[in-house]
């Protein structure tokens, strides 16, 4: 667990360093010669690299060596945020459907690392539409962390994940089976962020007893026109 809790302080101080960096990247004046312009492109390319490399085979580390299924998968979340965040310039935005099968396709990685299993119910026909970075974001970081909760704190075997149209809004529940309950649901930087994020979405989240006695998450994000058809 100490080894989880160092990484952690290693990618909170690398990360801090970056996104200060970034910061006064874009706070200076646009550079004037092409050259200058794209050296500071190469400069940004090598940074992304390095925290990519060095800090990310590091947490690939303790993945491999963990000391039970939930530390591995602390470690493998830790690893996927920092991916998340180095590539989130770079990264286009992504169509709704495009981003669902990365959700699934990661949750099914997780879960079969843990011995769990999953149920993905996804409405048929549901409509794509184009998401900006801040949308494709919110909704990988908000399905992650509802996940790793499951698994780290309510040492879940079995998850559902239902996705499906309501409106304007899309609803995204996932059900767990774990021994973690809703009225331990408090004001940690954890649920804090995904409070946060569902409203950077237009809608909410919230966390009601699930069939099974563990938790559904329920995520109501408004991502579709409002008008009705795409």
């Amino acid at each position: 667990m100490l080894l989880l809790i160092v990484a952690a302080l290693i990618v909170a101080i690398a990360l801090g360093w970056w996104l200060g960096h970034r910061r006064l990247a874009q706070a200076a004046p646009p550079p004037v010669e092409t050259n200058d312009a794209q050296a500071m492109q190469h400069e940004r390319e090598r940074i992304y690299k390095d925290l990519h490399d060095d800090i990310g085979a590091k947490l690939l580390q303790l993945v491999h060596g963990a000391e039970s299924p939930q530390q591995a998968d602390l470690a493998r979340a830790v690893l996927q945020d920092l991916r998340d965040v180095v590539s989130r310039s770079r990264r286009p935005p992504a169509p709704l459907l495009q981003l669902l099968g990365e959700i699934e396709a990661e949750v099914r990685q997780r879960l079969a690392a843990a011995d769990a299993e999953m149920l993905w119910e996804q409405e048929a026909g549901l409509a794509d539409v184009a998401l900006d970075q801040a949308q494709t974001l919110h909704l990988m970081r908000i399905g992650r962390e509802a996940v790793s909760n499951a698994l780290q704190h309510g040492a879940a075997h079995w998850l559902r994940v239902r996705v499906f149209r309501a409106g304007a809004e899309l609803v995204l529940e996932i059900t767990d089976d774990g021994r973690f309950s809703p009225a331990q649901i408090g004001e940690g930087r954890g649920t804090t962020s995904m409070r946060e994020r569902a409203k950077g979405l237009g809608g909410d989240i919230h966390w009601n007893p699930g069939t099974l006695g563990g938790t559904k998450v329920i995520l109501r994000a408004r991502v579709f026109p409002a008008s009705g058809l795409p």
